[in-house]
């Protein structure tokens, strides 16, 4: 089954061909940091209309980029939540129009559930059952993936996810939006321990998270300098903050791990590309005889592969999404 997926869910706007929901023929992304960097994070208003102007220029892309020809896509997989409700509703509405047009079904793509099957793009995926953790700017949330259709949430975070976090406080260090990729690069020479920030809801008994404690401790803490961090100081800080994010992520994850009864771990999302988290979680996936799985940097962030690889799943099962189907904010319920 060849499937083309679309994805809109924040600021980057992508399409890719995928066959059988493994083999990525195409993707192509383009992103709107240039647009939001000013405001220090993303403008939904801006973020809607930059869609509009690229979606049809991304889409055609990836067609000609995959050598398939547009009659011989056989499904139409587009995010329909939870996210930025205008910018869904621009690809999801595109992606509408195309399927309509060549007669071939649509399928809806819960956004935070595909980036789990990001790991399936892999030459060698992931069995199931698995713990799953995305992570990203918009979501923390564990699920425990019995199988590709089987799929449930075990906790989320209660207040910021992580990788808004991040961006948080690189905006209190000064740094350019987004700040995830600088404060990982800063933190590789700064000393994790230098600092000791609080690890919110490490032993809270749940599988929750929650970071809004973290980002104003890490506030605090540079309100009380009478300076402007910078050099080892500024390095320091951000080893410090990466470490208790990683510390309460990994802890979560093996505890989940545990509870759930499997040997595979899988991470995903954005913070995914984070690199004290891949390698804070290979050391304590063999420290736990577990198997860790994390997609490629490529498709860590938002992507249309990891969609179409999640719709063609529902696909060959016989699935698919009636015309009006409607987009959608945010997660409301477990699964």
């Amino acid at each position: 089954m060849i499937v083309l997926g679309i994805e809109s869910s924040c600021d980057d706007t992508s399409a890719a061909v995928v066959k059988d929901g493994r083999r990525v023929l195409s993707c192509v992304v383009t992103g709107q940091d240039s647009f939001h960097e000013k405001f220090g994070g993303v403008v939904p208003e801006i973020a809607s209309r930059r869609h509009i102007s690229v979606i049809d220029e991304i889409v055609r892309k990836a067609v000609m980029d995959s050598g398939v020809p547009l009659g011989d896509i056989e499904g139409v997989a587009a995010t329909c939540g939870p996210g930025l409700i205008g910018a869904i509703l621009v690809g999801l509405n595109y992606a509408k129009g195309l399927a309509y047009s060549l007669g071939v079904p649509l399928v809806g793509v819960n956004h935070v559930e595909a980036h789990l099957f990001a790991a399936r793009l892999a030459d060698i995926p992931p069995a199931t059952p698995f713990v799953g953790l995305v992570v990203s700017g918009g979501h923390t949330n564990l699920y425990h993936v019995q199988a590709m259709d089987q799929i449930y949430l075990l906790g989320r975070t209660v207040d910021d996810a992580a990788g808004e976090c991040f961006d948080k406080i690189g905006k209190l260090l000064g740094l350019d939006y987004p700040a995830g990729a600088q404060i990982d690069r800063l933190a590789a020479d700064g000393d994790g321990a230098a600092i000791c920030f609080p690890r919110p809801m490490i032993r809270s008994g749940d599988l929750n998270f929650s970071f809004s404690g973290l980002k104003t401790a890490v506030k605090n803490y540079i309100a009380k300098l009478d300076h402007t961090p910078e050099g080892r100081e500024l390095c320091d800080i951000a080893a410090g903050f990466s470490a208790a994010v990683v510390d309460v992520l990994i802890a979560k994850l093996l505890v989940a791990a545990k509870q759930c009864k499997v040997g595979r771990i899988v991470i995903a999302g954005g913070v995914a590309a984070n690199g004290l988290l891949r390698d804070r979680a290979a050391k304590s996936a063999d420290e736990h005889g577990l198997d860790l799985f994390i997609p490629s940097l490529s498709f860590c962030t938002d992507n249309a592969a990891m969609i179409a690889a999640s719709g063609t799943r529902a696909l060959q099962s016989g699935e698919s999404s009636p015309w009006s189907l409607n987009a959608f904010a945010s997660l409301t319920k477990g699964k």
